[in-house]
């Protein structure tokens, strides 16, 4: 199964704002905890232009009641092809600066799975093996809604990063709904990791394991992710996910 889908270049904004995040200190994060936010990656009318969205299905492809499968509380879409202004131009700028990360992670791991430099190059690869739907997705929370801790898989091509941004501004327009990261080590209680974040802040993090240094070399831990329950008011978040699914 092939897809139609055409390649698109991060905008020259997108581009430098991408390049203006420390990557150094992003890295490093991620290779400690599992995760690193990156701050001010969507201005507040971005954010609220995206979080508007949500109610127009012109915009999506399918729709997700959390409740009905099991998931938590809430409900999120999947976006079509095209994706929106700025998503597009994010998912490849975002993976040009992870997939580097992404490598060394998986060497460690003594996984063989290498993933190229330019996102359209692995979309191509996950078109090909019949990922052609697109993941990135759009969140809405209410008031006592959440999201069970879990992975973004999809198929057998699997980018070990994704990114969530959070679209609206704690305290103001929700209160709860705090982004949670558990780490699962062998023979030891799994680790929880609370991610602050404010509107327009993104979260890059592990979608399944990331390698930890040991006494006797790397090993591997297992991470899943999710949000707590919401206190009262309306929450959005956009999801990238770089690999597409079946």
């Amino acid at each position: 199964m092939k897809s139609n889908l055409k390649a698109i270049a991060p905008s020259p904004d997108i581009a430098a704002r991408v390049d203006a995040i420390d990557w150094t200190q992003a890295t490093t994060n991620l290779d400690a905890q599992g995760c690193a936010v990156l701050k001010g990656m969507l201005s507040p009318e971005e954010c609220g232009d995206l979080a508007r969205l949500y109610p127009d299905d012109k915009n999506f492809r399918s729709r997700v009641v959390m409740g009905r499968h099991g998931f938590g509380r809430g409900e999120y879409k999947y976006f079509s092809y095209p994706l929106p202004d700025p998503i597009a131009g994010l998912r490849p700028a975002l993976y040009a600066k992870l997939c580097g990360v992404a490598n060394r992670w998986n060497e460690a791991m003594g996984i063989d799975i290498r993933y190229p430099q330019n996102h359209d190059a692995f979309l191509k690869r996950c078109h090909e093996a019949g990922q052609v739907r697109p993941t990135p997705l759009l969140l809405q929370y209410g008031a006592g809604d959440y999201n069970c801790l879990h992975q973004d898989l999809y198929g057998e091509h699997v980018f070990p990063l994704q990114v969530a941004i959070l679209l609206s501004e704690p305290g103001r327009d929700f209160t709860g709904g705090e982004f949670v990261l558990t780490e699962q080590r062998p023979r030891m209680q799994s680790r929880p990791e609370v991610v602050p974040l404010t509107q327009g802040d993104a979260v890059a993090f592990a979608v399944h394991h990331r390698p930890v240094q040991g006494t006797r070399g790397f090993y591997r831990v297992n991470l899943r992710h999710g949000v707590s329950r919401l206190r009262s008011g309306h929450r959005h978040t956009v999801g990238v996910i770089f690999h597409d699914a079946k």
